[in-house]
């Protein structure tokens, strides 16, 4: 069990040293860079559409999209949208890591961008353990997921820098007790910037664009 342990250890260690070279990249290009984690069908995609949509002029974004099978739909919706993006397929893997978005990044036009969002795999427990070389974690979590996911996947939550709250549309129509959702996510991540909103309706986007934009201002 130790050698395990080492091996893990060795592992999450070049994993990170990984990560700080991707960062090193991102900040020589001036490029600010999130990586987007969800569960499945909690609308990464969606949220990353309807933000084009409502970016700046001044923001130029790019996108790395991961799947576990060698599929482009949500890389194609997205070039689709005008927008540069690498599809990374992790054979199967549950997550992105570091040295796969190291290889995504000289596909991009980095030179030409000052946003990456990273869309990770959809899960709310292999993301969590690895850093990317981004800037800022974001989990997009949905009210059709159930307002315990908090106190199911607390990892994940401590981790995070923003928490997007989705499809708050369908609130009344599914019983999800935000007042609950949110104790669970503030014993977690006291403070934790949050937005609620509506890739359907566009509800509550003003907000989250705003933050983007004095995010990437600031790089």
């Amino acid at each position: 069990m130790p050698q395990r342990v080492e091996i893990v250890k060795k592992i999450m260690d070049s994993n990170d040293r990984l990560a700080q070279n991707n960062q090193a990249i991102l900040d020589q290009h001036h490029v600010y860079g999130i990586n987007l984690m969800a569960s499945p069908g909690a609308g990464k995609t969606s949220v990353i559409l309807e933000t084009i949509k409502r970016l700046p002029a001044g923001i130029k974004l790019g996108v790395i999209e991961g799947d576990t099978a060698p599929v482009t739909i949500d890389a194609d919706k997205i070039v689709a949208a005008g927008i540069p993006a690498v599809q990374i397929n992790t054979g199967g893997d549950c997550h992105l890591d570091a040295n796969m978005v190291g290889m995504a990044l000289p596909e991009l036009p980095l030179e030409e961008l000052n946003l990456i969002l990273v869309e990770n795999v959809g899960n709310l427990i292999c993301p969590a353990g690895f850093q990317l070389g981004t800037h800022a974690n974001v989990l997009i979590a949905s009210v059709p997921e159930g307002d315990d996911k908090p106190y199911k996947y607390p990892k994940i939550y401590r981790g995070l820098d923003v928490l997007i709250i989705n499809k708050i549309d369908l609130t009344p129509y599914i019983d999800f007790r935000m007042d609950y959702f949110q104790q669970g996510v503030e014993m977690l991540n006291p403070g934790l910037t949050t937005f609620a909103l509506s890739a359907k309706t566009g509800k509550g986007f003003d907000a989250w664009i705003a933050w983007l934009t004095d995010k990437v201002k600031a790089k």
